[in-house]
């Protein structure tokens, strides 16, 4: 039996893409399912967890047929989701209420218990996460409080990625490592459940899912999932890894001195670590690689290039109107407004907080703010300013990262803004530094299909699989005269948010959203 190609999966946000891959990493087809997410109240974001496995058999089925090659010859299949999300699931798997999103920031009250029942440094060095209302401990406690005929009825919290192996065929609900550390009471170093956490906040470590390394063959494709999603029967499942690990994985963060930027639905900045490093401000996540025994120092922004697609829809619509009569591109018609503008939007100072503010901040009242508008400015350099902020709130991490002490060598920026020419360059100027994309933009993807190939025995290692499948694309170098302007709008923005944060106004806006 041939085995010459590997099926990805990344579950995302707001959509499921599949990829058929050859071996060498090429794209032979793709599909692309999008879904909604419910927002029944302000920072609340809640999403219907079957739907989501419904597109994503879709979006794997079509890239199959697309793809023309027989089912027989992919020789496996494996996941990337969005992390964080939990799934209440009852005796029977059946959910009990809609999966509570990575965005949704209900859970102040909580963080607030967990902070006075658990020293904050303690509980950074054992989980290595700061305490935040994102992990899922968090969520749980909210539910048991709020929801307690739910919890009553409770078996299993599991997350998107678990959920997903279990309809592929999985034999159980297994959560990667990288996956694990989200539910805000796993042991990132012992690769474990920390049991001291688990009994002081009352959460029975059977309803957890089973920490799984990524790669390791968990399963075969169920007839019934073969039915769904264009699989052959058997295909062996591995366990895969949440977006951001997956996305590092495919841009070949596998060695020391490497560095990845990702703009989805939400951002990322992971560096890899040979140690279990832990910030010595307690501002970054440490989380685990999807090598075993390997770390990766995470920052993540709560929304991306999420805020860009509002302004798409909202600010955007004569460009969506002309894209339409002309087929283009409505992001294409934007970015050229866009670029039309000089660097630093003559002045205008945004902050993309859409759904609070993460790393290094952690301010779950934190909210988007455009601050500089005059009659001078348009909707250019309105969207010029949402690319440079969320660029900025890059920066943000960078910085925490560097003031942590981390070496980086080598930055490679992923996600669909890399289409952006104009972005890109935003990148490497913002940033100061030479920034590289990737011949294959959807490292997540690819992340996922190098740990199938890794565990259906494709390549020795994941180190290999990355090194034979990971192929960098367009280097951008920064220009002197944006890096300084980008400087100085860089300060403003920490001295803006610094204001608004001190003096409470985040949190009378948030009060009065409530």
């Amino acid at each position: 039996m041939k085995t010459n190609y590997l099926a990805g999966i990344d579950i995302g946000t707001t959509g499921a893409k599949a990829i058929v891959f050859d071996t060498a990493g090429a794209p032979v087809a793709s599909a692309y399912n999008e879904y909604p997410c419910a927002y029944p109240r302000p920072n609340w974001v809640e999403q219907d967890a079957d739907l989501l496995v419904a597109a994503t058999m879709r979006s794997m089925r079509e890239a199959v047929v697309k793809a023309g090659v027989p089912p027989a010859d992919i020789a496996s299949v494996s996941i990337s989701a969005q992390r964080c999300c939990g799934i209440f699931l009852d005796a029977q798997g059946r959910m009990l209420r809609p999966m509570i999103s990575w965005q949704d920031n209900r859970t102040p009250v909580e963080v607030r218990e967990i902070a006075s029942r658990v020293d904050e440094k303690a509980y950074y060095q054992r989980t290595g996460f700061p305490n935040s209302t994102t992990w899922l401990l968090s969520k749980m406690m909210w539910v048991r409080r709020n929801e307690p005929a739910v919890w009553e009825k409770t078996r299993r919290v599991v997350q998107m990625h678990d959920y997903f192996l279990k309809a592929l065929g999985a034999g159980d609900y297994h959560v990667d490592l990288n996956d694990a550390g989200f539910f805000g009471c796993f042991d990132t170093v012992g690769f474990t459940w920390a049991d001291e956490l688990l009994r002081t906040f009352d959460i029975p470590r059977e309803i957890l899912p089973i920490p799984t390394p990524s790669g390791t063959l968990v399963g075969a494709v169920s007839v019934e999932a073969a039915e769904r999603s264009g699989l052959r029967p058997g295909t062996p499942i591995a366990a895969g890894a949440g977006d951001q690990s997956a996305g590092s994985l495919g841009a070949g963060i596998v060695r020391t001195g490497r560095l990845s930027i990702s703009m989805g639905t939400a951002g990322a900045v992971n560096a890899f670590c040979a140690e279990p490093f832990r910030d010595p401000h307690g501002r970054m996540m440490v989380t685990n690689h999807t090598i075993k025994g390997r770390w990766l120092l995470e920052g993540y922004q709560a929304a991306a290039a999420g805020v860009y697609r509002w302004f798409r829809d909202e600010l955007g619509l004569p460009e969506k109107a002309a894209a339409e009569q002309s087929g283009r591109d409505a992001y294409d018609l934007i970015n050229e407004m866009a670029a039309a503008v000089p660097a630093g939007s003559r002045g205008l100072v945004f902050l993309p907080y859409f759904a609070s503010a993460a790393t290094p901040r952690y301010n779950s009242s934190a909210r988007g703010v455009l601050a500089g508008l005059t009659f001078a400015h348009d909707r250019g350099c309105l969207a010029r300013a949402f690319m440079e902020g969320i660029t900025l709130d890059m920066m943000d991490m960078i910085q925490a990262m560097r003031r942590a002490g981390v070496e980086v060598q080598s930055v490679r920026i992923l996600g669909g803004p890399t289409r952006s020419e104009l972005w890109n360059q935003i990148q490497a100027d913002i940033y100061a530094t030479s920034v590289q994309t990737l011949q294959v933009p959807d490292a997540t993807v690819l992340g996922a299909a190098i740990l199938g190939g890794a565990g259906a025995g494709i390549f020795k290692s994941i180190e290999e699989g990355a090194d034979r499948m990971v192929r960098v694309g367009r280097t951008y170098e920064p220009q002197k005269q944006n890096v300084n302007v980008y400087a100085g709008l860089y300060a403003t923005y920490c001295r803006m948010y610094e204001a608004l944060e001190k003096s409470g106004t985040f949190e009378a806006i948030a009060a009065n959203q409530a």
